[in-house]
């Protein structure tokens, strides 16, 4: 059974489906539904919403969790950049389902081009339905944990929706994170 937790302080949230910026005030009793990629899913008497890592305080958590995945980055920063690219990929998610975005199927492309000293990454991904208004945030949650990476100097993210997204394309650890096999 999911323990009620009360915000400590008024809390930034996204609005999930929509994808609308909110605060949650002070005092605000909410349950944690999802716990991945540094954001919290949190049911509200409103609906759903996502916390940001940031505002874990609120929440009365420690995020020493968080603190462990971005000592893992650290030990990936040697590794090729598209190694470290597709690892703070697999730290986004879908508020609403527990698989991270390269397991679901969702990133097309990954492309990382060097022009004038510049290095870019051009990612193409989907949604796993068109409506979606958390479309935005998710996009920028996968840019932002990009541009995290040393010698990134840019990192673009296009929602695409061709090829048509479907359940074939969640990989074999996604379809057991999801109890699919």
């Amino acid at each position: 059974m999911q323990e009620e937790i009360t915000l400590a302080r008024d809390v930034e949230a996204i609005q999930i489906p929509s994808g609308d910026t909110l605060t949650l005030p002070i005092g605000t009793p909410v349950f944690i539904t999802q716990r991945l990629g540094g954001t919290f899913t949190v049911a509200t008497s409103g609906g759903l919403a996502r916390i940001s890592s940031k505002d874990a305080d609120a929440l009365g958590i420690d995020i020493t969790e968080h603190k462990q995945k971005q000592a893992e980055a650290e030990r990936l920063k040697d590794a090729p950049v598209e190694e470290q690219v597709w690892a703070q990929l697999k730290e986004v998610y879908d508020p609403e389902i527990p698989v991270d975005i390269v397991n679901l199927g969702l990133v097309y492309d990954c492309a990382i081009n060097e022009e004038d000293g510049k290095k870019t990454v051009a990612i193409k991904m989907t949604l796993t339905a068109p409506g979606c208004g958390m479309g935005p945030a998710i996009a920028a949650d996968a840019q932002s944990k990009i541009m995290t990476i040393d010698g990134i100097d840019d990192a673009q993210v296009e929602l695409v929706w061709d090829p048509a997204w479907n359940q074939d394309m969640i990989s074999e650890e996604g379809k057991m994170k999801l109890g699919m096999v």
